[in-house]
């Protein structure tokens, strides 16, 4: 099935979030169980909190830059395609890394600068691939709306905005509103069901006004929707969004557009160590191939691609031979 058109000239995905490095652990479902967490699950703390986890660890955690929409752009930059990252950084160690990874990695970077630290999540990796993420927004949480204008948008395809974002309701706002002024589609990951639980009512406002992209798992949709049957669920998501997307695990994912169903095959992960970053990579993987005049069903193959190799390493960096197999599916 063809996929969307986009506008001549407009190619770039634009990611939009939180700047945070990523600080990756392997722990046993008892660390989470002590904690009282539920797993799976993202818990904003402060940074001695983190601080307090990290010394409990039995080995060092490894660091890595992250976070959701930029993990997002670095795929897209990985796969050639135009890519730009916007959040903000603290003037430190962590941010001057964060901002070399981007470059790197083929993304533009546009990164205000904050005087608190960068932000940093703990993610806890336990034995079934799972990760529970403790997060420190630290500077990432100083990006004030009225830094957000249509410029950071200029000649975007599409603006990929993390749904971390609805916990800063007038960040959320000025971030879409400044991209569908630039004339860029927006896009929409729901990225926790804990967080689409604490802003349902923010999300159904700017899902109905404003998303044209909407991607969710089946935990995240079923927050959302009220739904736990798979095709009601898809059926609910779409109500007011150009596509939308519901990803299964390892069935796959659907993606519905003109009212039509488009199953979309897994790729099968036998050494799935870590699930950080799955569903930034196929959001990398399904946005870069619609951009590129991909149809729906090889705009999801290349998504899948992305999610099944990030699945076999810790972390959200995907290593150079695992690019190489994807890059054979162009």
């Amino acid at each position: 099935m063809s996929g969307l058109q986009f506008e001549k000239g407009k190619q770039v995905i634009v990611g939009v979030g939180s700047a945070l490095v990523d600080m990756l652990a392997r722990e046993e479902d008892a660390f989470l169980e002590k904690l009282g967490v539920e797993k799976g699950g993202m818990n904003l703390v402060e940074s001695d909190y983190i601080e307090q986890l990290v010394a409990r660890i039995a080995d060092p955690p490894s660091i890595v830059p992250g976070g959701s929409a930029c993990n997002t752009a670095l795929g897209v930059g990985m796969l050639g395609g135009h890519s730009r990252f916007v959040g903000k950084l603290g003037q430190d160690s962590l941010g001057d890394m964060f901002r070399e990874d981007l470059k790197k990695n083929h993304v533009e970077p546009v990164l205000f600068p904050s005087d608190l630290p960068t932000g940093r999540v703990l993610s806890v990796i336990t034995p079934d691939a799972q990760r529970s993420m403790f997060t420190y927004l630290g500077a990432a949480a100083e990006l004030k709306p009225e830094e957000i204008t249509p410029d950071c948008f200029a000649h975007a395809a599409v603006v990929h905005v993390e749904g971390y974002l609805l916990f800063n309701r007038e960040l959320m706002l000025a971030t879409i509103k400044a991209a569908k002024s630039a004339g860029a589609r927006v896009s929409l990951d729901l990225a926790s069901f804990n967080v689409v639980e604490e802003s349902k009512d923010l999300l159904e406002q700017i899902v109905a006004d404003y998303i044209d992209i909407l991607i969710a798992n089946e935990d995240e949709a079923g927050a959302f929707t009220g739904e736990t049957d798979e095709g009601k669920a898809l059926t609910a998501l779409s109500k007011n969004v150009e596509m939308a997307v519901l990803k299964v695990g390892h069935r796959g994912s659907v993606v519905n557009y003109q009212g039509e169903d488009v199953k979309i095959e897994p790729l099968v992960c036998p050494n799935a160590v870590d699930s950080t970053g799955a569903g930034d990579l196929w959001a990398a993987g399904f946005l870069f191939g619609l951009v590129s005049g991909y149809s729906i069903e090889k705009s999801g193959e290349l998504a899948s691609a992305c999610g099944s190799e990030v699945c076999q390493v810790v972390g959200a960096n995907i290593p150079a031979d695992g690019w190489g197999r994807i890059r054979k599916l162009l």
